[in-house]
């Protein structure tokens, strides 16, 4: 046994979660789920989809359709249904808080939302599952700065200090003071940690008293949509964790792509995520079902995601989101 030492254990794989259903979210978990099982072949975790069921915080059923249920399932996927208790209808984004409890407690998790395509294997990426973290591929959406109102510093620190933590340990002292990226602040488009239970409890406790209570340093800004990213810097600080090192660079890189709007895509995103997207869903079963779905019909199908990728140089696009989306609303690829 000698020739064992100094090995490191192998990790527990983590259960891979998002969550689908009817509607636009049931046709992105396809190609989650069919992209995932392709760059992930010989995965040993669990491939789980939340699936919130029909209560009155939803109008009308939000369960996925049975044609896009059998796809799912094709891939190994294992729906997970959850009650909407405190979000639904008016704050679906609350889903990937209240999902998490779907999962089995004291197992790691990794959450994406649905709008994610897998272009590597998920087992390259080093996760340290006691150090959660998220992405940090965002903008400066939050908080809106007031010309009379308090500054980041002050928001920030009040919501802190509304839950008994300390604010200097969250900062990043390389950026200057009242700039946006000072500020631990992430794109709730994944994160992770060793329990979803814990996690979730103490995402879905902060959501709440923010959304219920909050501090009156942030009287003038909204939490629609921004709740839940409002809330996941102080989950994860509360935990141990901060930003992301260089052992998660995969993830927003050569492992995971965090598309959110189709158009997006093939507007700015890799030629191999590209390629992945078309491979992935031109098999004439998922075709037949996403075919329903109009923005991939017009852009993956029918070639116009191709037309609009052309009006861009990848090297050199536009430094604001918002020029992207104009450009192609006025050349008329904007599809949502």
């Amino acid at each position: 046994m000698a020739g064992m030492a100094g090995k490191k254990p192998k990790k527990q794989a983590p259960n891979v979660f998002c969550i689908a259903q009817n509607g636009r979210l049931g046709y992105e978990s396809v190609i989650f789920a069919a992209s995932f099982r392709a760059a992930n072949p010989d995965f040993a975790g669990r491939l789980i989809i939340g699936e919130p069921q029909p209560g009155p915080a939803w109008h009308g059923d939000p369960r996925i359709s049975p044609p896009i249920r059998e796809l799912l399932e094709s891939f190994g996927a294992e729906i997970a249904p959850f009650e909407n208790r405190h979000f639904g209808k008016v704050y679906p984004y609350g889903n990937k808080i209240e999902g998490l409890m779907a999962l089995p407690k004291g197992e790691p998790f990794v959450f994406f939302d649905t709008d994610t395509i897998f272009t590597g294997p998920l087992s390259s990426v080093d996760f340290d599952f006691d150090r959660p973290s998220a992405s940090m591929r965002r903008e400066g959406t939050w908080p809106q700065i007031e010309l009379y109102g308090p500054g980041y510093g002050a928001i920030w620190k009040s919501l802190y200090d509304k839950f008994g933590m300390e604010f200097e340990t969250s900062l990043d002292r390389n950026q200057p003071e009242e700039y946006w990226q000072r500020y631990l602040y992430f794109n709730a488009g994944w994160f992770f940690h060793r329990c979803p239970h814990e996690f979730g409890q103490r995402f879905l406790d902060y959501a709440l008293a923010i959304r219920d209570d909050p501090p009156e340093e942030l009287v003038c800004q909204s939490l629609d949509p921004w709740l839940d990213q409002v809330a996941l810097p102080l989950v994860i600080h509360s935990l141990g964790g901060g930003r992301p090192g260089p052992d998660l660079a995969g993830l927003d890189g050569n492992i995971s792509c965090h598309w959110r709007v189709l158009s997006l895509l093939y507007a700015r995103e890799a030629d191999r995520v590209v390629e992945t997207l078309e491979e992935t869903i031109a098999p004439n079963k998922i075709k037949k079902v996403l075919k329903e779905y109009e923005p991939i019909k017009r852009l993956v199908y029918q070639g116009r995601g191709r037309k609009a990728r052309a009006l861009f140089d990848r090297d050199d696009l536009p430094r604001r989101e918002q020029a992207i989306r104009n450009r192609l609303k006025s050349e008329g690829f904007w599809f949502r």
